[in-house]
């Protein structure tokens, strides 16, 4: 029984589609890289330095469109530093019950 269980397992961990979401530096990228690759990827961690607090690193979220995004959240236009930029205009999910009138943007 113990047998069955544990191939049962392997078999649906197997099957299971990997979950990881790669990590950038948006500072190492202009825009239309740290553009392209969220495009590529779909959904990418983005990570830059602060601009108020020396020495502290932020990161977010960062994706193609709203089908990137979970139930319940919808895609939010933000802006992201790049090397050649400091507003490079990309996307992320904000949840619906932050959502104000006239503010939902769905991009495909």
């Amino acid at each position: 029984m113990k047998k069955i269980v544990l191939l049962g397992l392997l078999i649906t961990s197997a099957a299971s589609p990997a979950m990881a979401i790669s990590r950038y530096n948006s500072m190492s990228m202009t825009c239309a890289e740290a553009r392209a690759t969220i495009s590529r990827e779909r959904a990418v961690i983005m990570r830059y330095p602060a601009k108020r607090t020396p020495n502290m690193t932020l990161y977010d979220r960062y994706v193609v469109n709203s089908d990137a995004c979970d139930l319940g959240y919808y895609t939010y236009q933000d802006y992201l530093p790049t090397k050649d930029r400091a507003s490079c205009p990309v996307y992320t999910c904000r949840p619906t019950t932050d959502l104000d009138d006239d503010e939902l943007i769905f991009r495909r």
